[in-house]
């Protein structure tokens, strides 16, 4: 993966609603926190605006990042953000350490490819309606693609594509189709707006009828 991605953290001791909010309002850092990997979870803070600012990449969300706290580096994904209710500020962040040899559970989005020039929108008029934006995936760090691609250019009006139809690249698997075949989620669909096809359909009903008066004429 060609981005990387490094977030400078310092240690945290002070715990509580209290101490996040002074860290907050005073340091202008967040807390958060690192997890996993068999060791204890570590608290940190990070400084807001350097993660506000990383999070206008999507990509953060499906890159292994870089944690550097005092000097020391450790590589982790991110599996939690939360912000606050109203206010355009992030509050909490949470991080996963990644081993090399250990399978991770990534959300990843969904790209849809040549979407303006795929003739069931261009020349027949539907519309991909996305039913997911994302898929979580599982495979090993160094087999974590950005996003996964689905190309519109062959789909039919009306035709449904779910998970299982997905080209995964290799390495990468999707967990929620070991389940069984009622946990293989549509992911896009490419239909005509519901106006377009009632008017269709009405047209057709109005030309089916002129044509059984015109029978009854001719009787």
């Amino acid at each position: 993966m060609s981005q990387d991605f490094v977030i400078d953290a310092f240690p945290r001791d002070d715990k509580g609603r209290g101490a996040s909010r002074r860290l907050r309002r005073e340091e202008r850092k967040i807390p958060a926190i690192i997890y996993g990997g068999g060791k204890d979870a570590t608290p940190i803070s990070i400084w807001h605006n350097e993660l506000k600012k990383a999070l206008e990449n999507e990509a953060i969300f499906s890159h292994i990042l870089t944690i550097n706290l005092n000097g020391k580096k450790e590589s982790v994904i991110m599996k939690d953000l939360q912000r606050h209710p109203y206010k355009l500020l992030l509050t909490h962040a949470d991080f996963q350490r990644v081993e090399q040899d250990q399978e991770i559970f990534v959300q990843v989005p969904v790209h849809l490819l040549n979407e303006e020039t795929a003739p069931a929108i261009k020349t027949y008029g539907g519309v991909a309606f996305r039913l997911m934006t994302e898929v979580e995936i599982a495979c090993l760090p160094k087999d974590l693609p950005e996003f996964l691609e689905i190309d519109l250019t062959d789909i039919e009006m009306d035709q449904v594509v779910h998970m299982s139809d997905l080209k995964l690249p290799e390495g990468v698997r999707i967990p929620a189709l070991q389940h069984g075949e009622e946990h293989d989620q549509a992911i896009v669909s490419v239909n005509q707006p519901k106006g377009v096809k009632a008017d269709e359909e009405a047209d057709e009903a109005e030309g089916e009828g002129e044509g059984e008066e015109g029978s009854e004429d001719k009787e």
